[in-house]
């Protein structure tokens, strides 16, 4: 037997405006600005909305009616989530109808899709505990594997994922890491005994995220059967073939007009020619397979660019020194509690900021410049840190008010205590 494990990621970040130097102290509004159409995030939202959220999640309706056997997990940022809350409720509604079919798993990963991980433990966990309370809320699911921001991994990682309670956790399944081996089967993360990593086929998960459309591609053009048969030939070489991507892919990525919704639509009858291919969750597979060795990442392992490292977010010196900016000021902005004040340093550090920031060439640069709504790596840091500055002004204010409201709250103590006191008088 083998298994198909589809997964989507689906999130859109909340994007710093071209927030400017004189907004400083004036404007505590850093993600929208309604005569910017790249940087306002309700028309990117409508807009990928009708291009891939709602013809993708009615192809995947339909494509679950009519194969009962077909199933697929989604990992949904809190951020996006927010987002479907604030501006197209009926958006939600359509990947609720996908939950409701008992077919579709949602995995586990940080509500403000950030790379926390790495940079606060605790801030981490916050977030990952906030996302469970919202799959909870929004789709009745506790996820059983966790996905971290852009597949982003290590050894530390899987075992925290196993104390908190993970049975599975997602893993780019990348060459030089496994060597001989294959990415279609499951491994043990080093230093764990219980959960299981899930590695992405990425060959075929890009041969349909990134190379679909390409007519350069010696493959070009995609069709479902030559796909499904790559896929059918892993048998007996392997339990589960992992396709993880984006899931823009389909509709934005991808436009409607090279295919992409009938390539979705005809890939489950394609892939169970063979009598023996089934589709699985993720979870599902983990319950199923054993694993077959050790999954060895002693340091940090992502499915973005070349590299596949970090260096994507922290590659250059402006990449680093705004995502080291924004968690040095943990302590004082918590100290606060001002509700509004946190949430908008935990949406400055979704990942997505960091990647418009990110100077590569060649397709590596090609690929951050199609995502960014910045004319340049440098525009995205100058209006980032801008915003951070706005934000560390309306720290310090807190911090101040907080101090005055201690200090008045002692002395009104203070005048009680006195006045309390009965009068005194001598007797002569």
């Amino acid at each position: 037997m083998l298994s198909v494990c589809p997964y989507f990621h689906v999130h859109q970040p909340w994007r710093v405006k071209r927030y400017r130097i004189f907004n400083i102290g004036q404007d505590p509004h850093y993600f929208n600005d309604d005569s910017e159409a790249d940087t306002n995030n309700r028309r990117v939202l409508e807009k990928v909305a009708r291009k891939c959220y709602l013809p993708a999640n009615e192809t995947l309706y339909h494509m679950l009616k009519e194969h009962p056997e077909f199933r697929f997990a989604f990992s949904i940022s809190g951020v996006f989530l927010d987002q479907l809350e604030e501006y197209a409720p009926h958006v939600l509604d359509s990947f609720k109808r996908l939950v409701d079919t008992g077919r579709v798993e949602i995995v586990g990963e940080t509500y403000y899709h950030s790379l926390a991980f790495f940079y606060s433990k605790k801030e981490f966990e916050r977030q990952v505990r906030q996302h469970r309370d919202a799959v909870r809320r929004h789709f009745g699911q506790t996820p059983q594997v966790f996905r971290n921001t852009e597949l982003s991994y290590n050894n530390d990682l899987a075992r925290w994922a196993e104390d908190a309670g993970f049975k599975g956790i997602l893993a780019e399944g990348w060459d030089p890491i496994l060597g001989w081996r294959s990415p279609n089967f499951l491994y043990q993360p080093k230093g764990t005994k219980r959960i299981k990593v899930l590695l992405k086929n990425y060959k075929l998960s890009d041969d349909v995220a990134f190379r679909f459309s390409e007519r350069s591609w010696k493959e070009w053009p995609l069709s479902s059967e030559k796909f499904g048969s790559w896929v059918n030939a892993i048998h007996g070489n392997g339990n589960t073939v992992n396709l993880f991507m984006d899931y823009e892919t389909f509709g934005e990525h991808q436009w409607e007009d090279s295919g992409i919704f009938h390539f979705l639509k005809a890939m489950p009858r394609e892939l169970m020619q063979h009598p023996d291919t089934v589709f699985m969750t993720p979870s599902e597979v983990v319950r199923t397979y054993a694993t077959v060795g050790e999954f060895d990442v002693p340091h940090v392992l992502t499915w973005a660019d070349m590299e596949r490292d970090l260096t994507a977010w922290t590659g250059n010196d402006i990449q680093r020194a705004a995502i080291e900016a924004i968690y040095a000021l943990e302590d004082a902005v918590l100290a606060t509690r001002d509700a509004k004040l946190i949430e908008d340093w935990r949406r400055l550090q979704t990942s997505d900021h960091f990647y418009y920031m990110c100077t590569k060439w060649f397709s590596d640069g090609d690929v951050h410049k199609y995502f960014s709504p910045y004319e340049t790596p440098y525009t995205a840091y100058i209006a980032f840190m801008n915003a951070l500055n706005d934000l560390e002004l309306r720290v310090q204010k807190a911090t101040t008010r907080t101090r005055w409201g201690k200090w008045s709250t002692a002395l009104a103590r203070i005048r009680s205590y006195f006045s309390s006191l009965a009068p005194f008088s001598y007797q002569h």
